[in-house]
């Protein structure tokens, strides 16, 4: 299946050719940019504009989401750049079609557009870049990122929105712009669990007895970090739990760890095996159940409970001393088990934030309970 670009690369590609132009009087077309992965797309420019009254430059592609059933693909995503006093640095704007956090919980402060962060690092690097190549004053000389003001917009995001779990995460106005990657993979199912179970399959063949199941690029590398595994004993898991345990009851591995964002394993822990959040969600009466049995006050446990996302019950119950991560990868732990049914595989779950740091494990136990520490 074709993949596709996230609305964060069309983004960064939309900034680039447009702060290009206000340095130079020529839009790029196509632009070309560099993924955190290393590829390097190019994407033809849908509109452009030079404003030499305002002092800006507009440019907007295209998003192009490949075969995955992505509710932004065809969506128009425009940057506007404009220059601002020297010491600004980049500040990011929610243009229309882009919406501005109001809840406690993601990881953008109250008030920010819902840029996220890889998306604005990426264009910080690009921007700073073309600062660079043509000589854009001070910041290019002292070897620093520019002074800009990048305002994001979609054209009829507001609309899209509604389709999406905005509105419901406090994410108002429009759209959020997204993507660790830059690529869209087509979410088909099918060829996702077979591509599963291929992954054991190899493993054991290989003579691998420690396999881990991922849910993404990030909680890969701490599962390497932290147990030294070799690229053919990483899983990529994605939403597929349930894909993982039933392939390994039937064929089995001496260790099972599982990585994965708090958010999403919080979801195994409460039983769910498809962790896409069409399918499941976080269910923070069940998160507040367990930091009641970690030790939290009612009033703590009410809070989780209402909490606007996974992420942001976690942190109260950090601040408040109760170790709501151990608590959830300890259940998912458990829940892991009674789905292998006695087959002879040792589970450990490891709880992770979105920038990587570890927030919750459980030890490796097997079946009957038994610890089995490798």
């Amino acid at each position: 299946m074709r993949p596709g670009w996230t609305t964060g690369a069309c983004a960064t590609a939309a900034s680039t050719a447009a702060y290009t132009a206000l340095l130079t009087g020529e839009f790029p077309d196509p632009v070309t940019i560099t993924l955190p992965k290393g590829q390097t797309p190019s994407f033809a420019l849908a509109v452009e504009e030079l404003d030499a009254g305002t002092g800006s430059a507009m440019a907007g592609v295209v998003k192009d989401a490949g075969d995955d059933p992505d509710v932004t693909h065809g969506a128009l995503v425009r940057a506007r750049v404009r220059v601002l006093p020297a010491g600004s640095g980049v500040v990011f704007k929610a243009g229309p079609g882009v919406g501005t956090v109001t809840r406690p919980g993601l990881p953008l402060d109250v008030g920010e557009p819902a840029i996220n962060p890889v998306p604005r690092q990426m264009m910080r690097e690009h921007l700073a870049e073309v600062a660079r190549r043509y000589g854009a004053g001070a910041a290019a000389e002292e070897g620093r990122e520019p002074d800009v003001e990048v305002e994001i917009s979609v054209d009829h995001g507001e609309e899209i929105a509604r389709s999406t779990w905005n509105p419901r995460l406090g994410i108002l106005g429009g759209l959020s712009i997204l993507g660790t990657t830059g690529i869209v993979v087509p979410y088909s199912c099918s060829a996702w669990i077979d591509s599963i179970r291929r992954g054991v399959d190899v493993a054991r063949a290989a003579g691998r007895t420690h396999v881990a199941g991922c849910t993404g690029s990030t909680s890969e590398k701490v599962a390497v970090a932290l147990h030294h595994l070799p690229e053919d004993a990483l899983l990529d898991m994605g939403d597929f739990a349930g894909a993982v345990l039933k392939y390994v009851r039937r064929h089995p591995v001496d260790r099972l760890t599982i990585c994965g964002g708090f958010a999403k394993l919080s979801k195994l822990a409460a039983g769910h095996l498809d962790l896409h959040s069409a399918r499941s969600q976080v269910d923070k009466g069940f998160l507040a159940e367990l930091a009641r049995q970690g030790g939290a006050d009612e009033a703590l446990a009410e809070a989780v409970a209402a909490a606007n996302t996974g992420l942001g019950a976690l942190q109260l119950c950090t601040a408040a001393g109760v170790p709501l991560g151990d608590l959830v990868a300890a259940r998912a732990r458990d829940e892991s088990l009674a789905v292998l049914r006695g087959a002879p595989v040792a589970v450990d779950v490891i709880c992770i934030d979105r920038a990587g740091l570890v927030v919750g494990r459980a030890e490796p136990r097997g079946p009957g309970g038994s610890d089995r520490r490798r």
